[in-house]
């Protein structure tokens, strides 16, 4: 009777997941907390002493050309609700072995074109409903982000002047005649409004969770630390641990670890530290006086806009941060300059720990919560009423309101929602998705009409998020289908839409600094071999397999040739910790793992695959309108195109290319569906996003956009180099709390 009930109660739970197959439903950014961050602002001795002294330093890190070797700021490519909405020089050739551009379908292309909605999409087929039909046009190249001219680090100024002291030539690739332009990432630029919800950042994941104060890389990094102030005559550098600080990490890197985006080869961050720390802060550019964070200190006036603020970088970090992590006034222990020269103090050789930290919580403030969809109230079902909103006319608002509700359900119906799932709209807000499955007395999220509480129905009536693979253990592995159905290990929040072939970039199936996976997947299956120093991540070791959207295991005999049985060899989850992984299962019967001896005997089966190849991280919808082009190749310059990728299932299969793709069937049958789809998107967009208005205001940056001249023919005579080429520049002027009365357009200026 045992066996019998543990059969039915296996085919049961799977049966109920099919009903289930909606998932959860989209839920609103409203009063959602930021990741807590244990240590930073909190305990006996925080880092932090004063936070909004640390986020007007990050605020104006973020926006200062000096930190760039060459005039690139941070927000040189995030400029544009968070992203990069630049047309000119925004090419890179891709990962094709010959390293070479292609003509675009407008007749032009490489370095510095200026791109136009005939060059879009990347992948053009004769039907667009249709991937099996003719490939009409296709490349490799992708849509990035202008960077820097690159060129190896001497020295800089510690006083003035935004450019550092490098050995610049035409680059080999990025040149026009031989003049040089300058370089461009291999991927879009993804926004940074609502990042701080990603428990990893960048496309690939090689932000880490955790900052260690020196490097994108956590505790991957074996010589990472930060120098602490024991007494007055001693100091020692220390690991550093801050979990939930993805952000910071994901900031170290542009400047010092990129010499495309920001730097020069062999600069560092104590060289950035002895550049900026003695200077006035945003010294060469304007900051308005009603900036929502720096106008108490900007150097402006009712209508004069001056630049720069009334403090140096050094003042606001010995405001902002704990004394020991700068008030050593000896040198000696911090190395010096490459070289020679001065050796650094205790604060230049912790700026990258002050850059990142201040970066982050700057950054934890652009979150996105009053869009439409987030201000509607719900009704019993969880889903908007959209009574918040209104037309021209009675009849265009019941006719919008129309609209927006089938756009909900198409969502929900094409399984966008299973990617796309909770407050941020993304899998990959692992932590705050978790928190708010927990059950938690009293707190609530969402519309102030309807507020959602805590706990397992947050995202949906009958714990909807589970067929998501969503709980409150938060894990960062699953194990979902592929395209053909077949089951496979994946990162939660990392998937292969099929928008470019799976070899033309590894993506999560990259390396790190160290040679170590990307991936907590590859993690895992080092876990499920039982070989420990394989993991490098903290957490990889607890993941809950009865959690998977599609088990690993049954202990039950079943046939089942895709998934670990009892004759195998299974083990209790978590019995080789002690602690037995089976508390809360949706079936109680998956809680198993296989030992480590069948795991290794089934490495290259089935069993044990895994999907990471050409996978990226799931980005936010939020603002989507505005953040152009879309995917991580910046393959597609509008809307539509985005949904008639879906409904195409991709532009190209694999055996990674995740199952929910197939899914997508109604997307493509009438153009009112395509505007409904669309009108919900449209929904997602915040207004103060819009209009520049607090907290998405900013002091002006002057954005290199592009070379003089075009893809045939360039200006030379930069005054970094005589053979590079002359800058174009587009000055975003500084804007107040107020925001603007413009509102930001559109990448390329063109409708959904």
């Amino acid at each position: 009777m045992r066996i019998i009930y543990r059969i039915l109660l296996a085919s049961g739970v799977l049966a109920a997941q099919a009903v289930m197959a909606i998932g959860p439903v989209p839920v609103s950014l409203r009063n959602v907390p930021i990741p807590p961050v244990p240590g930073l602002l909190d305990g006996a001795n925080p880092m932090v002493v004063n936070k909004n002294a640390a986020i007007a330093l990050g605020k104006a890190l973020f926006w200062d050309q000096s930190v760039g070797s060459d005039g690139q700021a941070c927000a040189s490519c995030h400029f544009q609700a968070g992203a990069d909405g630049r047309v000119k020089n925004q090419i890179h050739p891709g990962h094709n072995n010959g390293r070479t551009f292609d003509s675009l379908p407008s007749g032009g292309g490489g370095p510095n074109h200026t791109l136009s909605l005939d060059d879009f999409p990347l992948y053009q087929f004769s039907n667009p409903a249709d991937n099996s039909s003719q490939l009409i046009f296709s490349t490799d190249d992708v849509v990035g982000s202008a960077g820097s001219f690159g060129g190896q680090y001497k020295t800089t100024s510690q006083t003035s002047g935004a450019n550092d002291q490098c050995l610049r030539s035409a680059d080999p690739l990025f040149n026009v005649k031989q003049i040089g332009v300058r370089k461009v990432t291999s991927r879009n630029a993804p926004t940074v409004i609502n990042a701080v919800f990603n428990h990893r950042n960048f496309w690939d994941g090689r932000a880490n969770n955790i900052f260690n104060g020196s490097s994108p890389w956590g505790e991957r990094d074996p010589n990472a630390g930060v120098w602490v102030k024991v007494n007055a005559q001693t100091v020692t550098k220390q690991k550093l641990h801050l979990i939930n600080s993805s952000l910071a990490s994901q900031a170290l890197a542009p400047p010092v670890f990129s010499d495309t985006e920001m730097g020069c080869q062999g600069r560092g961050w104590p060289d950035i530290g002895r550049k900026l720390l003695l200077r006035q802060a945003l010294q060469n550019q304007q900051v308005h006086p009603d900036d929502s964070v720096l106008g108490k200190l900007s150097l402006s006036s009712g209508g004069g806009l001056k630049p720069g603020l009334k403090s140096t970088y050094k003042s606001l970090i010995t405001q902002a941060f704990n004394p020991q992590y700068w008030s050593y006034s000896g040198v000696g222990p911090f190395g010096t300059p490459v070289g020679g020269g001065v050796p650094y103090n205790q604060m230049e050789a912790n700026f990258s720990l002050f850059f990142g930290i201040a970066i982050q919580l700057y950054e934890s403030t652009l979150v996105s919560d009053q869009a439409p969809f987030d201000l509607s109230p719900l009704d019993a079902n969880m889903k908007p009423t959209w009574s918040n909103v209104a037309a021209d006319s009675p009849a265009s608002t019941a006719a919008l309101v129309a609209s927006l509700k089938n756009g909900v359900e198409l969502f929900i119906n094409n399984h966008c929602n299973l990617c796309h799932a909770g407050p941020s709209l993304s899998l990959a807000a692992v932590a705050t998705n978790a928190a708010l499955l927990t059950p938690k007395p009293g707190a609530s999220f969402g519309p102030p009409a309807t507020p959602i509480g805590f706990g397992p129905n947050a995202f949906g009536p009958f714990n909807a998020a589970s067929k998501a693979g969503l709980n409150q253990y938060g894990n960062t592995v699953t194990r979902d289908t592929n395209i053909k159905q077949m089951p496979k290990l994946m990162d939660l929040g990392f998937t292969n839409v099929g928008a470019v072939p799976v070899n033309d970039d590894p993506g999560l199936a990259g390396v790190d600094t160290f040679g170590n996976p990307l991936s907590f997947t590859e993690q895992y299956v080092d876990y499920l071999l039982g070989n420990a120093a394989g993991i490098v991540d903290p957490g990889v070791n607890n993941i809950r397999a009865c959690d998977f959207i599609s088990p690993l295991a049954y202990n039950v005999q079943l046939n089942l040739p895709n998934y670990f049985l009892p004759s195998d060899g299974l083990i209790a989850d978590g019995s080789r910790e002690g602690m037995l992984r089976n508390q809360n299962c949706l079936n109680p019967v998956t809680a198993y793992i296989p030992n480590a001896a069948t795991a290794q005997a089934n490495l290259a089966g089935s069993k044990m695959a895994i999907a990471t190849q050409g996978a990226f991280k799931v980005p936010t919808l939020r603002n989507v309108e505005l953040t152009g082009p879309y995917m991580h190749n910046g393959g597609m310059a509008t809307l539509r195109q985005v949904i008639e990728f879906y409904g195409r299932h991709g532009n190209f299969g694999s055996e990674t290319q995740h199952f929910h793709l197939a899914s997508f069937s109604t997307l493509l049958n009438s153009e009112q569906n395509i505007t409904d789809m669309t009108n919900f998107l449209l929904s997602l967009t915040d207004e103060r996003v819009r209009y520049q208005r607090a907290p998405f205001d900013h002091p002006q940056l002057m954005l290199i956009d592009g070379q003089a001249g075009d893809e045939w023919q360039v200006a030379a005579g930069n005054p970094l180099d005589a053979n590079l080429a002359k800058d174009r520049q587009l000055t975003i002027p500084a804007v107040g709390a107020g925001g603007l009365d413009t509102p930001l357009p559109a990448f390329l200026s063109a409708p959904p």
